[in-house]
């Protein structure tokens, strides 16, 4: 009973940044459901790959309710959406293969050192200069694979990624916010997707596990999540927004770190 308070603990402290920050989850659900998964006897070679699977799935909700919500107030640039789509399904398909290659140890550094990025993005506010345009269809393409890739070995929906390209290629800061909670959908599906074909068969894992996505944790996350995240957004104009950024990269900072000690202390 105790794991599946924390997963419902876990899913509205997800939703609710998610909301209020515009962040995706997977900055906090890796390292948490890692550490959780530990905690409940997991084999320690599956830890993070469990963690990612898990993660990509229940982002497929949160990017749903996201895009919907990006798409009535009309902030998506579906002409984008369109052309790094195809790249975005194969770079995270194939990203997912990769990371179900690699040992937890390295998974977990290479998690740890993308999240640092992450938070000192987010320290400084940095925002690219417009400078240049968008490119064609191929590039488009070439872009979206990229994004994948990284999206997939550590389970975010590309936000990270997709909106300082777009800033960079000339695109207004909505647009590029919510044409790329649009792109976190076919992320997500594919990550998901890839998790579960990859961990299909696996020895050692855990009852309820499907692939490497563990069931009663995405149950949960998502339920709460998919509650919490609008409480968050509607307390985005009230709360200090740029003071809680900096507040929130350092947790991130902090549950990377513990998670690499989870992961080096098995």
């Amino acid at each position: 009973m105790e794991w599946l308070v924390a997963y419902l603990l876990l899913g509205g402290f997800v939703g609710f940044f998610a909301g209020l920050l515009g962040v995706g989850g997977g900055g906090i659900m890796v390292p948490m459901l890692t550490t959780l998964f530990a905690m409940q006897g997991f084999p320690p070679d599956h830890l993070v790959h469990l963690a990612l699977g898990t993660s990509m799935a229940a982002i497929v909700m949160t990017s749903i309710a996201s895009l919907r919500a990006h798409h009535a107030h009309g902030a998506v640039r579906w002409d984008i959406v369109k052309g790094v789509t195809p790249g975005v399904l194969l770079g995270t398909f194939a990203g997912t293969f990769v990371a179900s290659r690699v040992a937890s140890a390295p998974l977990a550094i290479f998690f740890g050192c993308f999240m640092a990025y992450v938070a000192l993005q987010m320290v400084l506010n940095v925002k690219p200069k417009p400078s240049r345009e968008l490119p064609g269809a191929a590039g488009l393409a070439g872009v979206g694979a990229g994004i994948g890739v990284i999206s997939a070995l550590v389970a975010i929906g590309g936000g990270s990624l997709s909106v300082p390209f777009m800033t960079w290629c000339n695109v207004k800061m909505q647009n590029a916010i919510g044409t790329s909670a649009a792109i976190g959908l076919p992320i997500a599906l594919a990550g998901a997707l890839g998790y579960l074909i990859n961990g299909w068969g696996s020895g050692g894992l855990p009852e309820w596990s499907v692939g490497y996505v563990y069931v009663p944790a995405l149950v949960l996350v998502s339920l709460v999540s998919s509650l919490t995240a609008p409480l968050g957004a509607r307390l985005a104009h009230r709360l200090p927004v740029a003071v809680l950024k900096k507040v929130f990269a350092g947790v991130l900072i902090l549950l990377s770190a513990k998670m690499l000690h989870t992961i080096f202390g098995v």
